[in-house]
């Protein structure tokens, strides 16, 4: 059985506190994107796992789809499963595309199998493989809290607007960019903000890693003015980078210093 996890981009990022654990506590609207991987599951006489495509940092036997299968095996009575992952979603680009990969796992291991888990049983187990990865359970916008892991509805309208995205050759660890960040309330919720007309976002819709790692990539930073000169009403960098993009109301043409790139309507 093959499956195409998307991956997404953030719509406004909030840090609000830093909580004992050490996780930190945000709000942000996740917003699916069709950049897909592709992923392949078929029964097997041993477990296998491999991939191609995009490398992948770190051992094969950690990637998140092996541990969103033993994760599952813990409680099920799993066969063993030959596992094949096209990379195509850059990694380190703050656009889920690891924790889709695990959840698409999920969502393929309890198909095939039919162990009939619920959504909200599918969520658990999402959740303790990644802050993001129960959002790519869902397929709409969703607003996250806590780790991002609390999801509810929201409503945005972004029909008629074209999306440029671009990954520049850096790679931005999620510890990396939360070690420089200082949490702190914000006056305006951003379900406040995200509803609104997206020409109003430039001033209020704001993601909370920008400032520093703009400081420590100023390349970044370079990429979003690039967009607003090329006439995007709205430009960002998605949750903690390296991947920047721009919402225009019309096809705009795109940077061609960006080694992975992605386009298309909204």
């Amino acid at each position: 059985m093959v499956s195409f996890p998307p991956c997404k981009i953030n719509l406004g990022l909030q840090i609000l506190s830093k909580q004992p654990d050490g996780y930190h506590s945000i709000v942000t609207c996740f917003y699916p994107l069709p950049w897909e991987d592709v992923l392949e599951i078929l029964p097997s006489d041993s477990l296998m796992f491999n991939q191609s495509g995009n490398p992948i940092a770190g051992k094969l036997d950690h990637n998140l789809c092996l541990r969103a299968y033993n994760l599952l095996k813990q409680d099920h009575k799993l066969p063993p499963v030959q596992i094949h992952l096209h990379k195509i979603i850059p990694a380190g680009a703050g656009l889920g595309g690891g924790s889709s990969d695990a959840a698409h796992t999920l969502r393929l291991l309890n198909a095939i199998f039919a162990l009939e888990l619920s959504q909200k049983e599918l969520m658990r187990y999402a959740s303790q493989l990644g802050s993001d990865c129960a959002f790519f359970l869902e397929d709409a916008p969703m607003l996250g809290s806590g780790r991002g892991e609390i999801l509810e509805p929201v409503t945005v309208n972004v029909k008629g607007f074209y999306l440029r995205l671009f990954k520049p050759d850096i790679h931005i660890s999620t510890a990396e960019a939360y070690a420089n960040v200082i949490p702190k309330n914000s006056s305006v919720t951003l379900r406040e903000v995200i509803e609104k007309p997206v020409r109003s976002w430039k001033e209020e819709l704001k993601n909370d890693f920008e400032n520093s790692v703009f400081a420590k990539y100023p390349i970044l930073q370079l990429i979003k003015n690039e967009l607003y000169e090329s006439g995007a009403v709205y430009a960002s960098m998605s949750g903690s980078g390296s991947t920047v993009f721009g919402i225009f109301k019309d096809d705009k043409p795109g940077n061609h210093f960006i080694k992975e790139s992605w386009s298309g309507w909204l």
